[in-house]
């Protein structure tokens, strides 16, 4: 195997010349939003104290990644496109190569346990405590990175440039059988394992949602009897809305699912307090709407996870499905590129989710320039005497 003969002429391939000022174009722009919207992801987290939780964390980690496609990886990217030649040496071709699949290992498996997280917080919020404590969240941390360096460390010798997508990436032939096994369990496994964790998340959902319905019926109803029994100049107990004295449920089926989504704070972190007791000063109605607010919260949260493994998915399946289905190198040269290139949309874009999707991301947004905005000017006005 001579690796040194596959940088004799290190030049893209002749189908994609023109195509080549369109690649650049796109990695310039996946460059300027991603490298801007991931920092100021980190910003935010520096900054804002009341979005540094640990759930949150985990996104952290995939920021992380992404700052490295969109910060590092892609301008050298973008240098190939523009030469039409790979211009580094033979070692950064193997470290290009490694830290690309690398990061794309650490988004998968961050999304992994994204979606765990969010299954156990909704299952059994006490277990999530203890799962994700302060003792164990360097490990979910360093995990990812972990992983991705020894699946794919064992592929160096075989990082070589590729003229067909005019990048560094492994030999398609020479890393094989286990470079297609190992695509085969990180992103057929590790997404499947995604979707299964969001179909249990959803199913817990409703029922949280079922419950919450009947206890409002369960309220509503107490409410009618009372004031019935009031006409008759009778006393009725706290019991009579379905809430124990100490806010516990009484004798209402399901009733732990809207527990494990009220103990939830808006962060997607459970509550440090224990849930409001009617008989403490607050009404049963108060507690509905609690659970209510709480519940929306989560779906929220959840619905923007969801979102980030949509977009994975949406911006890796051609390359995965053209890698597989064409052995053979059939397939139009620039099919492959575009292909390969339509990847790079997923490091800039959860920046874009966070701040769409999520109040508390889009208003740490906003802090930072304003921050930004004020120190800017502090600058300006001190430079100007």
């Amino acid at each position: 195997m001579d690796l040194n003969a596959s940088y004799s002429n290190a030049t893209c391939h002749p189908a994609v010349l023109n195509y080549r000022y369109f690649g650049a174009l796109l990695g310039i722009l996946v460059t300027a939003v991603g490298t801007t919207g991931n920092v100021m992801t980190l910003l935010a987290f520096a900054t804002e104290r009341k979005i540094r939780t640990r759930f949150n964390l985990l996104i952290l980690n995939l920021t992380v990644a992404d700052l490295l496609y969109c910060g590092f990886l892609q301008p050298v990217t973008v240098d190939t496109f523009i030469h039409f030649t790979w211009r580094q040496s033979h070692a950064m071709c193997q470290v290009f190569g490694l830290l690309l699949f690398v990061a794309n290992a650490v988004s998968i498996f961050s999304l992994v346990l994204i979606a765990m997280s969010r299954y156990i917080l909704i299952s059994d919020p006490q277990r999530f405590d203890r799962v994700y404590s302060r003792y164990t969240m360097p490990f979910f941390l360093a995990l990812p990175w972990a992983l991705g360096l020894a699946l794919f460390g064992p592929l160096w010798r075989i990082y070589v440039f590729l003229p067909a997508v005019c990048t560094c990436s492994f030999h398609r032939s020479w890393g094989r059988p286990y470079t297609t096994i190992l695509m085969f369990c990180m992103f057929g496994l590790g997404l499947s394992c995604i979707g299964v964790f969001y179909f249990l998340i959803n199913r817990k959902v409703r029922e949280a949602a079922r419950a919450l319905e009947e206890y409002r019926l369960t309220h509503e109803g107490g409410k009618k009897k009372k004031n019935r029994r009031k006409s008759k100049g009778l006393e009725i107990s706290v019991n009579d809305s379905g809430i124990a004295a100490d806010g516990s449920s009484i004798s209402q089926a399901g009733d732990e699912r809207p527990q494990a989504t009220e103990s939830t704070d808006v962060e997607g972190e459970p509550a440090s307090g224990q849930r409001p007791a009617p008989g403490a000063g607050e009404s049963a109605g108060a507690c509905y709407q609690a659970r209510k607010r709480s519940n929306s919260e989560f779906r929220k949260v959840t619905r923007m996870c969801f979102a980030m493994f949509v977009v994975y998915v949406t911006c890796y399946f051609p390359f995965c499905m053209l890698h597989v289905a064409d052995g053979r190198k059939r397939a139009p040269i620039l099919l492959h590129m575009v292909a390969g290139n339509f990847t790079w949309l997923n490091s800039c874009v959860n920046p874009i989710l966070y701040a769409v999707l999520n109040r508390q991301f889009n208003e740490a947004y906003r802090g930072v320039l304003r921050k930004g905005a004020r120190l800017f000017t502090r600058s300006a006005c001190l430079g100007g005497q």
